[in-house]
C-alpha cells in the first residue's frame, strides 16, 4: 500500500509548484505597474517660458561710411619680357671675337660689341668695289671731257645738225651709260661698307642676355642664332581677371595715347600692385601699370588676360626686388573708384546679403544692394546709411529686436569673451 501511495503524490507537488511560480511572476508584473502608474502621476509637467534674454547681448559694432572707394582685384599674373629677341648675323663668317659680358646673366647697353666675325674677306671685297668706282669715276671724267669738245664742234656747226642727231653729237647717250655704272660701282661700294661694319655684332638695345649659342671660332650664317636677349627697361606682367571683374578696371584710352605720344607723357591705366610672398620680403611690392586688355580669352580658364606694364623690372635704379621671368606673381589690380558707397568688410556680409545693424540697442537686420566685392570688402549702396552702427560680434540669437550693448570697457570685453548671457 505504501509503495503506491508514493507515485500519486508527485504530481501533486508539481501542480503546487507551477501554481506558485506563476503567482510570483503576477505578483511581480502588477508591481512594475503599479510603479509606472505612481512615476506617471509624480512627474513634473514641462512649462514654456518665452525665449527672451534677461539682459542685453554684448557686442561689438563698426560706423559705416559712405563715400567713394576704389575696389582692388586680386588676381595672378605671369612675368613676361616686353622686348624678347634671338639675335642673328646677317654675314656668314667665322666668329674672332666674343664679349665679356656675352654670357647668361650678362648685362649689355644698346650699342655695345657682343662678337666679331673675321672681317678680312669683306675688307678685299671693300677694295675691290672701290678700285671699280675709281674706274667708273674715271670714264666718267674722260667722257664729260669729250663732251665738252662735242659742244664746241656743235657752236661750230650751228645749223646744219638736226635736232633729233642733237644729242648723239653731244655724246648725251654714252654719258648717261658711264653714270649708271658709276651709280653702280658706288652703290657696291656702300655695299661692301655695310657688310664690313655687319661683322661686328651689336647690342639692339640695353638688355640682359638669357643664353649664348656660339663661342669663339664658330662658323655662322645669316639665320644662326648667336644668342638671346630681353630689354630691361620695361617687363609686362599678363594677368589673368575674370571677366564681370573688367569694367571696374580703368585702361588707357587710344586718344589718351595718341596725345600721350605728342607729349611724351605715359597714359595713365589703373594702378597695380605686385607681391611675391615666397621670393620678397614682407610687405615688399612693386608698382605697375594698366596698359591695355588683351583681345581673347585664355582658353583653359577663360579668364580675361590684361597687361601690366613695369618700369625697372631689375631694380637697376633703386632698391626694388627684381623681377624673374616666367614668375607667378600676386597682382593686386587699383578699380575704378565707386561713388557713393558704404565699404564693409566681407566677414560683415551676413546670409541673404544681409547686415546686422544696431540701432536704438535693438538687433536690425538689413538687405543691402552689394554693387561690388573685391577679395577684402563689400561695396554697398543701399541698405546701410552713414554713421550706422554694424554689428561685428556673432549673436547666438538672431532675430529683429534682440536687445545689445555696446562693450564699452575691458570689463565689458571680459564679459563678452565669457559667453553670451543665455536666453
Amino acid at each position: 500500500m505504501q509503495m503506491n501511495d508514493a507515485p500519486q503524490r508527485r504530481p501533486v507537488w508539481r501542480w503546487l509548484r507551477l501554481i506558485a511560480n506563476v503567482l510570483v511572476c503576477f505578483a511581480i508584473l502588477g508591481a512594475s505597474a503599479a510603479a509606472i502608474v505612481v512615476i506617471n502621476r509624480t512627474e513634473p509637467t514641462a512649462q514654456t517660458i518665452n525665449a527672451t534674454r534677461k539682459s542685453a547681448a554684448l557686442v561689438e559694432t563698426t560706423t559705416a561710411r559712405r563715400g567713394t572707394y576704389r575696389p582692388r582685384l586680386s588676381v595672378l599674373g605671369t612675368v613676361q619680357p616686353a622686348q624678347d629677341i634671338v639675335l642673328s648675323p646677317r654675314v656668314s663668317g667665322q666668329v674672332i671675337e666674343l664679349s665679356p659680358r656675352l654670357v647668361p646673366g650678362g648685362m649689355v647697353r644698346e650699342g655695345d660689341l657682343l662678337l666679331r666675325i673675321d672681317p678680312a674677306d669683306f675688307e678685299n671685297a671693300l677694295s675691290i668695289r672701290k678700285s671699280e668706282l675709281e674706274q667708273a669715276q674715271a670714264s666718267l671724267e674722260i667722257e664729260q671731257g669729250r663732251q665738252s669738245l662735242a659742244e664746241k664742234e656743235l657752236a661750230l656747226l650751228e645749223g646744219t645738225i638736226g635736232e633729233a642727231n642733237r644729242s648723239l653729237v653731244l655724246r648725251e647717250p654714252q654719258i648717261a651709260s658711264i653714270r649708271a655704272e658709276f651709280n653702280a660701282a658706288k652703290a657696291a661700294v656702300e655695299r661692301a661698307e655695310l657688310d664690313l661694319e655687319r661683322t661686328r655684332v651689336m647690342a639692339p638695345f640695353d638688355a640682359q642676355i638669357l643664353s649664348r649659342s656660339v663661342n669663339v671660332g664658330s662658323q655662322v650664317s645669316p639665320g644662326d642664332e648667336l644668342a638671346r636677349l630681353v630689354g630691361i627697361e620695361e617687363y609686362w606682367v599678363m594677368a589673368a581677371v575674370p571677366v564681370r571683374s573688367l569694367p571696374w578696371i580703368e585702361f588707357p584710352k587710344p586718344d589718351d595715347r595718341e596725345a600721350s605720344t605728342a607729349a611724351e607723357v605715359t597714359p595713365r591705366g589703373s594702378t597695380v600692385r605686385l607681391r611675391n610672398p615666397g621670393s620678397w620680403p614682407e610687405g615688399t611690392e612693386r608698382r605697375g601699370q594698366i596698359a591695355r586688355m588683351i583681345g581673347t580669352l585664355d582658353q583653359q580658364t577663360r579668364l580675361a588676360r590684361v597687361l601690366v606694364t613695369v618700369s625697372d623690372p631689375l631694380g637697376q635704379s633703386s632698391d626694388a626686388p627684381p623681377l624673374i621671368l616666367d614668375t607667378l606673381i600676386e597682382t593686386e589690380i587699383e578699380g575704378k573708384p565707386i561713388e557713393d558707397v558704404v565699404r564693409l568688410e566681407r566677414k560683415l556680409v551676413r546670409d541673404s546679403d544681409t547686415v546686422w545693424v544696431m540701432k536704438n540697442e535693438r538687433l536690425e537686420i538689413r538687405q543691402t544692394d552689394i554693387v561690388f566685392r573685391d577679395a577684402d570688402y563689400a561695396y554697398i549702396r543701399s541698405g546701410l546709411e552713414d554713421g550706422d552702427e554694424v554689428v561685428v560680434t556673432t549673436l547666438a540669437t538672431v532675430a529683429d529686436g534682440v536687445g545689445l550693448r555696446k562693450i564699452n570697457d575691458a570689463s565689458d570685453r571680459e564679459q563678452s569673451n565669457g559667453g553670451e548671457s543665455a536666453p
